[in-house]
């Protein structure tokens, strides 16, 4: 133990830091989430080499490391449980640069640092009449992050993957160095690069591929479950850019809203959709709402109601104005619409104490009805039994969709061995669901939850979103990954880390230390 110390005491004194406390490192959802259980040290990187010194420092010592952009995450699986970790934040290594996308070019690069997120990047490329084009996930989430977790937009017709947009990665390796990835599907290390989860270094730079920049529309309509349910859903999702339903199990209705391509002609309207923030007002009614219905069916099914109806017209302003929209289909500049962030007289909910548990599990697109269906037994399973299981979550429940995109731990990989048909893309079910922080903290029929998952793992050939589950989802999840692409990736993480400093617990779930 004292020659631990001793070596943290060193990688520390890099970082001008000479005390050592183990505490917490929280997701976005601040105190009491934590994404680590116990860290020594976050450092917030000023630069690549700032980082480069780091992890030589601690690969030179064994000490643990891992990166860390926004902390978008649910649940305390980001690091393993050492105490000794160092937090590497990478939100001040933001650069933007030498970005190419000539006259009448249907596409182009630029190169971005570990911090750059959604929003920095978007703005940058509006600003110079280009775009990233689909490969979209929220305002507050780093470019990097997102590619090392494998997120996603909701689109079969078009790229949706993150990583798909990425042409080449600057990792800086277990052993300090910094190694280039350029992206090539017979490489093995291109495949696990492509979905690394962290564990084979933290990515300081990337290549993106962007477009000219281009307007799009936004439509919602409103379903009965049994159209969804008994329809078809690929027929649904699949002809639009991007598309997606929201599910109110308690109403019984889908929303289903969709976005695809239009002239930059055809209206003058700015849209920009709002993504978590609300209202004072809103914010004390949904959380006396939602905190007594911990105890009170009936306040989650009024909760669900009035979210529903909100929810029904369009959450957008006009940006120029900052006027509501209220009247579907919405027009806008890409990023604007189809993820848009914060209004500016508004504060994100987890900022009123708005927060809440996930799971995110990942299916064939041609099980998506079956899938829902068996969602719905086990709701209509808990209704027998008197208890009324509702969304508590704004949007209702977020089922998304994913074009097929091959590496070795992506939710929507292909041609793995448990024979389902996953070229036609994946649909993801994403249940997110209030926590109280009253009582115990946990939620209504908390029990349900797990069950749950463990159906849908257990019954289906589904994968785990890697920031979106419990360690026992992702251990109970594990048998149904692809044996090869764990072998494949894991002589590529040994060859990029062999003293294993980058590990975590989701790591050590899959056997990748073993």
């Amino acid at each position: 133990m004292q020659t631990s110390r001793r070596a943290l005491a060193s990688i520390l004194a890099v970082a001008g830091i000479s005390r050592v406390s183990a505490v917490p490192y929280n997701t976005f959802d601040g105190e009491g989430f934590p994404a680590c259980n116990d860290v020594a040290l976050v450092h917030n990187a000023t630069s690549v080499d700032d980082i480069v010194a780091v992890v030589k420092n601690a690969s030179a010592n064994g000490t643990p490391v891992r990166a860390s952009g926004k902390g978008h995450m649910w649940y305390n699986t980001m690091c393993s449980d050492n105490p000794n970790t160092i937090i590497i934040r990478t939100e001040e290594v933001n650069q933007i640069s030498n970005l190419v996308l000539g006259e009448g070019a249907e596409s182009g690069t630029v190169d971005i640092e570990a911090g750059v997120t959604f929003l920095q990047l978007a703005e940058y490329l509006h600003e110079n009449n280009a775009s990233m084009g689909y490969t979209l996930v929220n305002w507050n989430i780093t470019m990097a992050g997102a590619v090392a977790m494998g997120g996603h937009r909701s689109a079969i017709r078009e790229d949706s993957m993150v990583a798909a947009g990425v042409l080449s990665l600057d990792i800086v390796n277990g052993n300090g160095d910094i190694v280039t990835i350029e992206r090539d599907e017979t490489n093995d290390d291109w495949l696990a690069a492509s979905t690394s989860l962290g564990l084979l270094g933290v990515i300081v730079r990337m290549k993106f591929k962007i477009y000219p920049d281009f307007k799009v529309f936004a439509k919602q309509e409103t379903l009965d479950e049994d159209d969804v349910l008994n329809g078809d859903i690929y027929g649904m999702i699949a002809p639009y850019a991007t598309a997606n339903f929201w599910w109110w199990p308690y109403m019984k209705k889908f929303h289903w809203r969709y976005y695809d391509k239009v002239p930059l002609t055809l209206s003058s309207q700015e849209g920009f959709q709002n993504t978590f923030s609300i209202t004072d007002t809103e914010a004390f009614i949904a959380k006396s709402t939602l905190e007594s219905g911990k105890y009170l069916a009936t306040s989650n099914m009024f909760f669900e109601t009035t979210a529903f109806a909100l929810w029904s017209a369009p959450n957008f302003r006009e940006k120029t104005t900052q006027k509501a929209i209220t009247e579907w289909p919405v027009y806008g500049w890409n990023y604007d619409v189809l993820i848009g962030g914060l209004y500016p007289d508004q504060k994100p909910e987890w900022e009123y104490g708005l927060h809440g548990a996930t799971m995110e599990l990942a299916f064939p697109v041609t099980m998506a009805n079956q899938m829902l269906k068996r969602v719905r037994e086990a709701f209509d399973a808990e209704a027998k039994k008197g208890i009324i299981m509702t969304s508590t979550y704004r949007s209702g429940i977020n089922i998304k969709f994913g074009r097929a995109y091959y590496d070795f731990l992506g939710q929507v990989t292909y041609n793995t061995s448990d024979g389902a048909d996953w070229s036609k893309g994946a649909i993801m079910f994403d249940f997110p669901s209030f926590k109280p922080t009253i009582g115990d903290g946990k939620r209504f029929n908390e029990d349900f939850y797990p069950r749950l998952a463990k159906t849908l793992v257990d019954e289906f050939p589904c994968r785990p979103h890697w920031t979106k589950n419990t360690r026992e989802v992702f251990g109970n999840a594990t048998k149904n990954l692809d044996p090869d692409h764990l072998a494949r990736f894991k002589v590529v993480r040994e060859k990029f880390d062999p003293q294993g400093i980058f590990k975590s617990i989701i790591g050590e779930i899959l056997g990748l230390y073993d």
